[in-house]
């Protein structure tokens, strides 16, 4: 039986995934969680064999989760099932220890599929993002700038672009202002930006933003 860790912070699409895989005879759930400290006492508590993991919960996630999560566990393979899109964040999350990634409009025989690739010790990651982590592993000059950027600061990025303040970031992230400011002004740095109006064009222009705008 492959034993499971659902984390996710929306308590129905918990439920429908619990339903989903209680169908498949071979997958339990055996624990959720419903934000990024959960997760860390769930992990800590007991042993699973794949953890899916929303990219976007209260408290810590995404890639700083990952990390502390591979960190802690580094046998705990983790299949990210988000709303983001690959473009987004995928190479970036298995970089960060990720065994797989799916979004949330993928079919149910696809979750089924990548739990039981993972748990077996495989990868599961679309063609698209596949080719992505080839190209990455070659040296290239041409790198879109984004690329370019630190966890932390693709992070801040995409929160600005998506219009929220530098206050509201810091709080969000428990940063103090004056280091999202300093973010802030890296990032532009790096994308040969000047405003946050360009940043904002550089996001969309990309596919970096979610098409409800975060």
């Amino acid at each position: 039986m492959i034993r499971v860790l659902l984390a996710d912070d929306h308590a129905i699409v918990r439920a429908g995934l619990k339903e989903i895989l209680a169908g498949t005879g071979d997958i339990a759930v055996a624990a959720e969680a419903t934000n990024g400290h959960e997760v860390l006492e769930r992990v800590r508590a007991a042993d699973f064999d794949v953890a899916v993991l929303d990219m976007s919960m209260p408290g810590r996630s995404g890639i700083e989760l990952i990390k502390q999560i591979k960190g802690e566990k580094p046998k705990l393979r983790i299949l990210v099932l988000t709303m983001h899109s690959e473009e987004q964040y995928a190479v970036r999350a298995l970089r960060a220890g990720a065994s797989g990634y799916l979004t949330k409009d993928s079919a149910t025989e696809q979750l089924v599929a990548a739990i039981r690739r993972i748990a077996a010790g495989g990868a599961y990651v679309s063609a698209e993002t596949a080719e992505q982590l080839a190209r990455d592993a070659v040296p290239r000059t041409d790198a879109a700038p984004h690329t370019l950027l630190s966890d932390r600061e693709f992070q801040v990025f995409r929160m600005i672009a998506g219009g929220k303040s530098v206050g509201a970031i810091a709080k969000q992230l428990s940063l103090s202002v004056k280091t999202v400011s300093t973010h802030k002004t890296r990032i532009l740095e790096k994308l040969n930006l000047s405003s946050t109006a360009d940043l904002v064009r550089y996001a969309l222009d990309h596919k970096l933003l979610d098409e409800s705008g975060g």
